[in-house]
């Protein structure tokens, strides 16, 4: 795996336990995860981690040869 894969898999982590400590905090409504007001704590989420996701499965095809 390379380093940068490692990385972003790593903030993908990060990314999911600061939505897990909220959750458990505050509770999570589908429509605050979804569409969440500007400058909620939830505000781009999804957004960064579609991102973070997307980069990690172009890397993995990139080491493979494969194509999506």
């Amino acid at each position: 795996m390379s380093s940068t894969k490692a990385e972003l898999i790593k903030e993908m982590i990060e990314v999911q336990d600061k939505l897990s400590k909220y959750e458990q905090a505050n509770g999570i409504d589908p429509k605050e995860f979804y569409k969440p007001e500007s400058g909620s704590e939830l505000d781009g989420y999804c957004d960064r981690y579609q991102v973070l996701a997307d980069k990690v499965i172009d890397l993995a095809h990139a080491e493979t040869g494969s194509t999506r």
